[in-house]
């Protein structure tokens, strides 16, 4: 199993550095224009359409191929959006940016980039990028910078260890509950993300400028610090609960949400303060950061349908009853329990039966060593057919 990480560093770029940076942006917003001229978002259609175009510019060849690529990316999630009739603008590149899979190397603590024939740029590494790029078997793939930030994304190949138990994780707003197989319940407290959230809100209802430059500028502010505390929350109690599966070898159960953000839309009959709650909720981040350190210990993943998770009884599977205090009672068979409580464990018995079905795959695939990858439990169907 492949599994990517990124280390980010601040650094300070030169005068040529910044007019690379410069270029490939430009090149970016060639592209998009001539993909939205010819109406075409694929990598290869984009190519034929538009290599012709960047030959004004005096880069190197991979650097347009990946300024193509990238074009190729905004244009595909500007027609998706388009195809769900979200509210979007023509897209456009505004910041100077430089993405690249090809040509760099890590010499002697510094990032050596290529910006002419046999002319490289050298961007000395910090100690904990260099710490984290020294770790054996790693495979650096990609480097991302902008005017005052260094990405580099690397790999390494991770075996994915045969589970012995599984992990429920029910995601809520202030609070992540977990269920293993051996009956625990684990809860992490996100209450301290909610309430950094609504200070940032209360803190921008209070702003009254006439400048939109400026109001922009102190939104952007306020906008980065909320991310930027909110997400190390995350990262801790992510980190919390792979080191629980890591430590019970126990594959990870999460629900497949989706369309969350149109339950709250404006319209739906809610209060204002109620819908800006429920759409700061950071779930989608959580499941990226569980997910991909997931993938770097060789943990697997599967993927459950969130419908009746909730409401279904997780001793009969009858519909409960909403009682005080988040509480749901079964009218079948009497049974009390937390809602949150009830969620992951109805969320770690969908995540058995999937584990006792297979993936539907092509037959050519099995001639090769299957590899194990996110199950979604709603693709699932049974590997023992009934006999006839």
């Amino acid at each position: 199993m492949l599994a990517v990480k990124a280390v980010q560093q601040n650094y300070t770029p030169t005068s040529q550095l910044l007019g690379l940076l410069e270029e490939f942006r430009q090149m970016v917003n060639c592209c998009i224009r001539v993909g939205l001229a010819e109406n075409v978002t694929g990598l290869k259609s984009l190519s034929l359409k538009a290599y012709r175009q960047l030959e004004e510019y005096d880069a190197m060849s991979y650097y347009k191929l990946c300024a193509i690529s990238k074009a190729a990316g905004i244009l595909k999630n500007y027609r998706k959006a388009e195809r769900r009739g979200k509210p979007v603008k023509q897209p456009y590149a505004h910041r100077p940016q430089l993405t690249t899979c090809y040509g760099f190397k890590i010499r002697n603590g510094s990032l050596l980039l290529p910006i002419k024939p046999r002319s490289k740029i050298r961007i000395p590494l910090n100690h904990h990028t260099l710490q984290v790029l020294s770790e054996t078997g790693l495979t650096s793939r990609s480097v991302t910078l902008t005017a005052t930030r260094m990405t580099i994304a690397y790999s390494k190949d991770v075996p994915t260890l045969e589970p012995s138990g599984l992990l429920g994780i029910d995601r809520n707003l202030d609070n992540v509950t977990l269920a293993d197989s051996n009956g625990s319940i684990i809860r992490h407290n996100l209450a301290e993300a909610t309430e950094i959230k609504a200070m940032c809100r209360e803190v921008k209802s209070h702003l009254n400028r006439n400048d939109s430059r400026i109001t922009q500028r102190i939104y952007a502010k306020y906008g980065a610090r909320q991310r930027n505390r909110v997400r190390q929350l995350l990262h801790r109690t992510s980190k919390q609960i792979i080191a629980e599966a890591k430590r019970s070898r126990s594959a990870i159960v999460m629900e497949r949400l989706t369309g969350i953000r149109k339950l709250y839309r404006k319209g739906n009959g809610q209060g204002r303060d109620y819908r800006a709650r429920m759409n700061g909720w950071s779930f989608a981040e959580l499941q990226r950061q569980v997910e991909y350190k997931a993938r770097w210990e060789g943990l697997l993943v599967i993927y459950v349908k969130p419908h009746g998770t909730s409401v279904k009884c997780s001793i009969c599977g009858s519909k409960t009853k909403p009682e005080e205090n988040r509480q749901l009672k079964c009218s079948s068979c009497g049974f009390m329990v937390d809602r949150d409580v009830n969620a992951a464990r109805n969320i770690l018995a969908d995540g058995k039966r999937a584990l006792r079905f297979g993936a539907v795959a092509p037959a050519t695939e099995a001639m090769v060593a299957v590899q194990r990858r996110p199950v979604d439990a709603g693709e699932l169907t049974d590997r023992h057919p009934p006999k006839s």
